[in-house]
């Protein structure tokens, strides 16, 4: 990212939210609102998780370290996105896109991978209950996390350096509120920048894909292991296991799928600005209320490490 870049484009102006004049207030209080719950409820998880021993447990560690991707996937874009919304002057550095586009790429790959490691530990624990402590050892987790943030790494690695290696010869208006990379895309000239689109598309829907197939893959065994349980009672406890991380995965690649994979068609920046504010604002604020609510044993434990501090009649 050096050389001839900075000789024509040395920064970019962020026009998404510019077809919202008169809503922009609006935007800023509720996007802020969402933002605090985000932080507010990912911090809540792992402070509960930490704090609960009943927890300490490869599954609520994937669930800490999941916690840790979304406050600072959420970081990476929305406080610049509340700023230009209270602001005239939206310009963003070249190198500033860059870092903002790297950070967002890679905690967000890392949030597909360690998704995808949830549901492995789901399967072996409902597949192979007698082998889980062999197969999830804390040595074993805390390689699946780490390999899940180098993978995040990787991906944010690739996609920044393909897509500010391109010339960027004018205009600079991103159509977009974030360094997002089909805008971007448009404002790049030269001939390879055809090539650069369909790489960085291949390899981006080749992750998200290879991911949810994985857990696709995990869950059709699963369902078949919880088809034998004899009990009603038995596969409804199996199942609940799942429900949280089984919500989030569909919400996750839902929101994903209609990003990356809608068809070709005319596009408007309202159209655009309201899509993207899917997957960086409502996806990360759902998470949490997803987890707290639909875990029973970790509502549970909330309850019991903070409210009946306040309130002790509860429990």
């Amino acid at each position: 990212m050096s050389g001839p870049n900075y000789s024509f484009v040395s920064e970019f102006i962020l026009i998404g939210f510019s077809a919202f004049p008169r809503l922009q207030t609006m935007f800023f209080l509720l996007f802020l609102l969402m933002y605090l719950f985000t932080l507010l409820g990912n911090l809540f998880i792992m402070a509960t998780i930490w704090s609960e021993r009943s927890l300490h447990t490869p599954m609520y560690l994937f669930l800490c370290a999941l916690s840790i991707s979304e406050i600072l996937y959420t970081f990476a874009i929305i406080p610049r996105m509340l700023a230009d919304l209270l602001s005239t002057l939206r310009t963003i550095a070249f190198l500033a896109c860059a870092s903002q586009m790297f950070f967002s790429f890679t905690f967000g790959f890392t949030h597909s991978f360690l998704l995808t490691v949830m549901g492995y530990d789901r399967y072996v624990a409902i597949c192979h209950p007698l082998r889980y402590n062999v197969l999830m050892s804390p040595r074993g987790c805390a390689c699946l996390v780490a390999w899940s943030w180098v993978g995040g790494s990787f991906m944010g690695t690739v996609v920044t350096t393909a897509i500010f290696n391109l010339t960027f010869c004018g205009p600079n208006e991103i159509h977009h509120f974030a360094c997002h990379v089909p805008p971007l895309l448009k404002l790049a000239c030269g001939e390879n920048v055809l090539v650069v689109a369909r790489g960085v598309g291949i390899v981006c829907i080749t992750a998200l894909l290879g991911c949810f197939l994985l857990i696709l893959l995990s869950y059709a065994f699963i369902v078949a292991a919880i088809l034998k349980i004899p009990s009603a009672e038995g596969r409804h406890k199996a199942f609940s296991t799942c429900a949280s991380h089984l919500t989030v995965v569909i919400v996750h690649y839902g929101f994903a799928s209609v990003i990356y994979l809608k068809p070709k068609g005319p596009k408007s920046l309202e159209g655009d600005t309201l899509m993207g504010i899917t997957y960086t604002v409502l996806t990360p604020f759902l998470s949490p209320i997803i987890f707290s609510l639909r875990n029973k044993e970790l509502k549970n434990a909330m309850k019991k490490a903070f409210l009946s501090k306040l309130y002790p009649e509860i429990i």
